[in-house]
């Protein structure tokens, strides 16, 4: 059996480009997302998130990042009478930004399109002063950008701030690729206990955002 993962473990695994499986909080989302350095996603890695993990594929950058970008919160701009009243059972605030495909890709939903994008915004966060976004972007597109809170994890605790946290650790670009983990049987989020398993036959770090959140925050 796998000996439990360290923060160590995790910090590692991350600074090599492995993805690795985060719970949020039994009393929050209640989620497992498998995470990836947005730099280290590939086709293949695409192709993982929407056949293992199966929720939405979306990329976290860091709140100055964003700033530098221009990028906003959504709920900010929507200018229609759906976006009133966004209250939200497990947070203050959506991380929700723009949607984007990089300007090279074609449809942008196919596996190659969305690692072409995720791979352009790891390089766009890891110098944004030398990126032009709108340039090198459109919107909407099909990559879901998640904008961190400025404190992160003294802001807030999702996977949004967990992973940027783990990225500023790991000493890589604080663009971050986010999945939900489902269950195929039920439909609901993947029981802990299922994506420990999961981590298990695969070789993959697994952690609890407290235990990040205690390292970390």
């Amino acid at each position: 059996m796998q000996r439990a993962s360290t923060v160590e473990d995790v910090i590692a695994a991350f600074r090599r480009g492995e993805p690795v499986l985060v719970h949020d909080a039994a009393d929050r989302e209640g989620e497992t997302d498998l995470v990836y350095p947005a730099g280290a996603v590939d086709a293949a890695a695409v192709a993982r998130m929407r056949n293992d993990a199966g929720g939405l594929v979306c990329v976290a950058l860091s709140d100055d990042v964003c700033e530098a970008f221009d990028l906003p919160f959504m709920q900010d701009v929507l200018d229609h009478p759906a976006s009133a009243g966004h209250d939200l059972r497990y947070d203050e605030r959506s991380s929700f930004s723009l949607t984007v495909n990089h300007r090279g890709t074609f449809t942008g939903v196919t596996d190659e399109d969305r690692a072409l994008t995720i791979a352009e915004l790891a390089r766009a966060a890891a110098d944004p002063e030398r990126i032009d976004f709108a340039e090198a972007f459109r919107a909407p597109g099909h990559v879901h950008l998640l904008r961190a809170a400025p404190g992160l994890l003294d802001d807030r605790r999702g996977h949004t701030e967990l992973g940027i946290a783990l990225a500023r650790e790991a000493g890589v670009p604080p663009a971050v690729v986010v999945c939900e983990m489902l269950d195929d049987e039920t439909g609901a989020a993947l029981p802990p206990r299922a994506a420990r398993a999961y981590a298990e036959r695969h070789d993959l770090r697994y952690i609890e955002g407290a235990t990040l959140v205690e390292r970390l925050g």
